[in-house]
């Protein structure tokens, strides 16, 4: 059984490491309404240019042709597996990880390309002994539309080289701090769904080409960069209910651990009256 001393250290150790988890999912909490706010108000923008860019495609070009829009027999595939640099944030890392096994499937190493962002995507893939072309990390919570700028360059590189002829992005979709979705999708080649509204007129100045050319660019990079946030959002939302829920696991073990204390203590103290009535009466 546990000397009171030895409670009282253990008392004193879980009140610490409370007080950080609780300071922990204060910081989460503040970083994710910034998060969450950057990603709902990217992702109107980026679905407009793709209803547009989709729009262009689909209409007479003129034998216009562009890499990027060009689909061909998939032979290599790119993944872009965006997760986070640190860790306690629950499922969070374990879950893109997951799906981004699951995507490569048991594809060889010739097949398949793959960029991470974040330390642990990037460690995890290493140690199954997957092949890590480009990696980047240090701003998985805060990400800037440089970094997608940058890591959508190296994509497209790779795209427009013909060494790979998909590029797919897993991420982690946040739908509330509770609640976060890894899931993959194809952003290259850009494609024409069934249902587009057709229903809209545009008029483009000088020209359908010269605008498709100068937003497909920016259309990829700027859904790589809502992919960014809404893994930064998710991150954030998981860490900090992994936090409210170490914080009150700590706070019910401090109760269980002063309980016992004070029944120690007064298993203690009732010993001591007992020696001291035995003493008195032994001395009668």
């Amino acid at each position: 059984m546990a000397s009171a001393q030895d409670l009282r250290k253990r008392i004193k150790s879980v009140t610490n490491t409370q007080q950080i988890t609780k300071a922990m999912k204060m910081v989460a909490s503040a970083r994710l309404r910034r998060a969450q706010g950057k990603a709902e108000a990217t992702r109107p923008y980026a679905e407009k240019i793709g209803q547009i860019l989709r729009r262009i495609s689909s209409s007479d070009l003129h034998d216009y042709l562009s890499p990027l829009l060009e689909v061909r027999p998939v032979k290599r595939t790119c993944y872009i597996v965006i997760g986070a640099d640190k860790g306690l944030a629950g499922a969070f890392s374990s879950n893109v990880l997951k799906k981004a096994i699951e995507q490569i499937g048991d594809k060889r190493p010739d097949q398949y390309r793959i960029i991470t962002t974040g330390r642990k995507p990037k460690d995890a893939l290493k140690n199954r002994h997957y092949k890590i072309e480009y990696s980047y990390s240090g701003f998985s919570d805060k990400p800037a539309y440089e970094h997608a700028r940058i890591i959508m360059g190296e994509a497209l590189s790779l795209y427009e080289r013909h060494e790979v002829d998909e590029v797919i992005m897993i991420y982690t979709h946040f739908l509330n701090s509770m609640t976060q979705i890894a899931q993959a999708e194809r952003i290259l080649p850009l494609e024409q769904p069934d249902d587009e509204v057709k229903d809209e007129e545009y008029e483009f100045m000088p020209n359908p080409e010269s605008v498709l050319d100068a937003l497909l660019p920016k259309y990829l990079e700027i859904t790589l960069y809502n992919g960014l946030l809404q893994s930064a959002a998710s991150e954030l939302g998981a860490r900090m209910t992994a936090m409210t829920s170490a914080t009150d696991n700590a706070g019910e073990l401090i109760s269980s651990l002063g309980l016992e204390y004070n029944k120690l203590r007064q298993s203690s103290i009732t010993n001591e009256i007992s020696e001291i009535v035995g003493g008195a009466n032994a001395l009668q």
